[in-house]
Parts: structure tokens; sequence; C-alpha cells
């Protein structure tokens, strides 16, 4: 995205110093994250609260180990950010089956009409509804098409409670055996080295170095994500409804999954754009995060967790067996969910389009003095 407002950093650093600072920084951050999880105990809000801030702290390390890899010692580098995206992904998987299952335990509420019911209760509520049928037998189609999901709702929710339970006791286990074994204690020893000291690439190490090394690295990265962002389909989500995601998620899963695809790795490209920004900030006198980058990103995050309970959802209509009621329902809510990756599309590209242009192509290019 343009940024023309790109923050200069300190006038006298050299890249070496700035590069090693923010990677230091962020070392700090991942061992009292670490720190606060060991200490943590039976308190699972803070426990989540430590992990969250583990997982940001590694994606900041692994995301400027990435952009910046030259100016590092390339097999450390490579190293490292193999084994924090390790580390981040097993983190974030108990994490995403929690939020996944109350995005879509609260969807079905709001679609069905009614409050989440316990699993427990599934067959009394499906009775009741039942009975609530007029002695006529009559429905109009909306009141028929309600008492329809109704019936299902507390079925899906309860099937998708046991699916999705199940995954995040799965991860839950998961991150626990990461955390103990060795591997991990060798992810967190690697760390604390770069606390301390950064591996720096001979050509950056030697003193003087000049920044606008960073500088060019950081454009590589915008000038990815600018690419990236072009093959988009832009044009047809700056129209609300258009049904596209809501068609393409109906298809096969490979095909929903591919057609998703583009803008997981726009998502992707904009993360590592703003933690380039954040390695060129000043620090405490810089300008901050970009309230459009950030924007931007979150609604991202919004089409990524749409996507992803949309294929749980379908996911769960495929388990064999399963009563016609409870199929319905859970096409509802796919539909539903698909309809929320085309709302983030949509205001997707109402963010990017309000972005101004940068005065000198996609970053206004600044100069820094030579110490």
């Amino acid at each position: 995205m343009q940024s023309p407002d790109l923050p200069l950093v300190p006038r006298g650093a050299g890249a070496d110093q700035v590069l090693a600072g923010y990677l230091q920084a962020r070392a700090g951050d991942f061992l009292r994250s670490l720190r606060l999880h060991g200490e943590s105990g039976a308190d699972t809000a803070g426990a989540e609260d430590a992990a969250r801030s583990l997982r940001r702290a590694a994606r900041r390390i692994g995301g400027t180990l990435h952009t910046f890899r030259p100016l590092l010692d390339v097999a450390w580098a490579d190293q490292l950010r193999t084994e924090l995206a390790w580390l981040s992904g097993v983190l974030a998987d108990e994490h995403a089956c929690t939020a996944r299952l109350a995005r879509l335990l609260d969807a079905l509420a709001r679609l069905s009409g009614t409050k989440p019911v316990p699993a427990a209760r599934a067959a009394d509520d499906e009775a009741s509804a039942e009975s609530s049928v007029p002695a006529g037998g009559a429905l109009g189609p909306q009141t028929a098409g309600r008492g329809a999901l109704t019936v299902g709702a507390a079925r899906a929710g309860a099937l998708l409670e046991r699916q999705l339970t199940l995954g995040r006791t799965r991860a839950h286990s998961a991150a626990l055996q990461a955390l103990g074994s060795s591997r991990f204690h060798a992810v967190a020893d690697a760390v604390a080295l770069l606390a301390s000291e950064v591996p720096l690439s001979t050509t950056t190490a030697a003193p003087g170095t000049a920044l606008p090394a960073l500088f060019a690295h950081a454009d590589v990265a915008e000038r990815r994500l600018l690419e990236a962002v072009t093959t988009l389909p832009l044009a047809r989500a700056a129209h609300p409804y258009n049904a596209e995601a809501l068609v393409h998620g109906l298809a096969t899963a490979s095909a929903g999954e591919a057609q998703d695809a583009p803008w997981h790795q726009v998502r992707h490209l904009l993360r590592l754009h703003r933690y380039a920004r954040e390695v060129l900030c000043t620090g405490e006198g810089g300008t901050g995060p970009d309230p459009r980058l950030t924007a931007a990103g979150r609604t991202l995050d919004r089409h990524r967790d749409a996507a992803e309970a949309a294929a749980a959802a379908a996911a769960a209509a495929r388990t064999p067996r399963i009563a016609p009621a409870t199929a319905y329902a859970l096409g509802v809510l796919h539909a539903d969910q698909r309809h929320e990756v085309e709302a983030a599309r949509f205001a997707f590209q109402r963010t990017w389009q309000d972005v101004p242009p940068g005065p000198e192509g996609p970053r206004g290019r600044q100069t820094v003095a030579a110490p």
C-alpha cells in the first residue's frame, strides 16, 4: 500500500543499528511473553494473552528475517524463520478453533432467532419446534423456513461443537507438547541469543553501511504487495452482494480454496509490508502504525476467519447420516459465512481505494544523510 508518510530512521544510524535494534526489541518481547506464559499457571486468560503476545513477537521476527534476509546471515535467518513459523502455527491452532466455534454458534443463533442452547437440549428443542406447528399444518414461507432452521440449528450447533472441541483439544495437546519439546527450547535459546547479538551479513556488518539498503528491501516487500493486489477482482468486489464469493464457495473444496488463496496471499504480504515499515520507524519519535494499513489488515483477517468458518460448516455438512434439518441448517450457515467473505472483500476494496498514491511510485522515497 502506498505510504508517502513513511517516517525516517534516526539520523546517523546505520543499517546494522536499525535492523539489529528492531530484532533485539522483538526478541525481548518474545522472552517476556515466554516468561509470562510460564508464570500464568492455572490462569487461563493470562496464558492466552501470553501466547498471543508470543505469537505476535514470533511473527514480527520471522517477517523481518524474511524481508531483510540479504542483510543477515542467510543460513541463520532461514533456520530461525522456519522454526518461528512452526511455533506460531502450533500456538495459533487452539485459538483458531475456539474463535471459529464461537463465530459459528453465534451465527447459528442469529440466523435461527434463538439463543445458543446446550447440546444436551438439542433433542428437546427439536421436539418443541415440531409441536409448535399449527393444527392445520400450514405455515407461511418465511415462518416455515425459520422453523426448519430452528429445528436443525440445535443439532448443527451440537455437531460443530463436538468437531471443533475435539480439534481444540488436539491443538491444545500439540501446543503443550511443543512447548515442552527440545525443538522449542532450541528456538527459545536462539531468540535469547538474538536479544544480545544479531548475525548480520559481512556487508551489512561493515561500519557505515548505507541506510538505502533497508529502504530498498522494504520497497521490494511493498512492490510484491501491490502486484498481488492487482490480481484481486477489486472491480467486482466494489459491488456489494455480487455473490461471487458465495458461488465459488458452493463449488468443490479445491475450487473454493483456490478462489480464496489470492486474498490470503495479499493478507500475508500486507503483514510483511507492515513489519518492514515498523523496522524503518523511529520508535517513540515515529508516526506509529499507519491506521489505513491496520484497517486493511483487520478486514483481511475477517475475510480469512469467515472463509475458514465456512469451510468448517461445509465439513460438518459432509458428516455421514445426519438429519436433513441439520444439513439444511449447516447449508444456511455456510452461505452466511460466504456472504461474510464477500462483505470483507467489499470492505477491503473501499479501504484500499481510500489510500492516496505516493509522490514517487509505491512509496515516496526519503533520502537519509550519511552518518
